[in-house]
């Protein structure tokens, strides 16, 4: 699990960080280039993620969101969910949303084996 984790930091450019987290806000697996806390990354996440997940699935009835981006001045988070799981990117203000998509995807398949 780390291996992938690891090499979807290097894929990604902008990326420094990726983590399996549960929607419970607790950190599975994680690999950071920088000095930060992936518990609290996740943890965070995690409650933005059940709250989006909330409003679209029943105020909203948008169904189940399947991939989410926030963009910050210096921070973006790329989230795809799967099961009560899901696997959130780092990445600087100016990362590569395409090729976070994109390599994020391969990732979650490798990750699933392990869920």
């Amino acid at each position: 699990m780390l291996a992938a984790l690891k090499q979807l930091v290097t894929d990604v450019d902008g990326a420094w960080a990726a983590a399996l987290g549960g929607l419970d806000g607790l950190l599975v697996d994680g690999h950071s280039e920088a000095d930060v806390d992936l518990t609290l990354l996740i943890a965070e996440h995690a409650g933005l993620l059940r709250a989006a997940k909330q409003a679209y699935e029943q105020t909203l009835s948008g169904g189940t969101p399947s991939e989410w981006f926030l963009r910050g001045e210096t921070l973006s988070a790329y989230v795809l969910p799967i099961q009560e799981f899901f696997l959130l990117l780092i990445l600087d203000g100016y990362g590569n949303l395409g090729q976070a998509r994109m390599y994020g995807r391969q990732t979650l398949k490798e990750l699933e084996a392990y869920l």
